[in-house]
């Protein structure tokens, strides 16, 4: 009768032997990945509400029924506790496809960017901060639009005014 409980404690040492040898060639995966946190002064910035706009190419879809291109539409979140807050564009606004250039009229807070400032947001709205919208749309060609791929980069400028009186 002995010899069945000598089975029993060779099977229960093999099996944690396999247990253990099995842990010891365990797979192993890791990932790394990077992390990027922008927190703004709460005194000043000019922030989009998607963050996800200006970290991906803006795509103007093709509109067949007005044949023309459909505008960007995105709104920021804006605040400057000093005053308020003026825009420039950076250069001509326009998207090119090697050949042909197509302007681009671009808005924010309802107010036409040019290279020069203009106050986007006057210092009655800045102060306690607003929601603003920018938009950007095309100037249709005097010939129409010509097909092909078109790009372009755009640089918008915001700047926090001093304090008014």
């Amino acid at each position: 009768m002995r010899e069945p409980a000598c089975k029993i404690s060779h099977l229960a040492i093999a099996a944690s032997l396999a247990l253990w040898m099995q842990a010891g060639f365990a797979a192993r995966e890791e990932q790394i990945f990077e992390v990027t946190v922008s927190i703004p002064t709460a005194d000043f910035y000019v922030l989009p509400v998607d963050s996800r706009f200006l970290e991906h190419e803006q795509i103007m879809s093709w509109d067949s029924s007005r044949e023309t291109l459909k505008p960007l539409r995105a709104l920021f979140d804006v605040r400057n506790v000093s005053g308020g807050i003026t825009a420039r564009l950076g250069h001509e606004p326009q998207i090119f496809n090697g050949e042909d250039l197509i302007g681009l009229s671009v808005k924010f807070n309802n107010q036409l960017l040019t290279l020069t400032d203009t106050v986007v947001v006057p210092e009655s709205e800045a102060k306690p901060g607003a929601r603003v919208p920018l938009a950007i749309e095309v100037i249709k060609p005097q010939g129409g639009f010509r097909p092909g791929e078109y790009y372009g980069s755009m640089i918008i400028i915001f700047e926090a005014q001093t304090p008014s009186g």
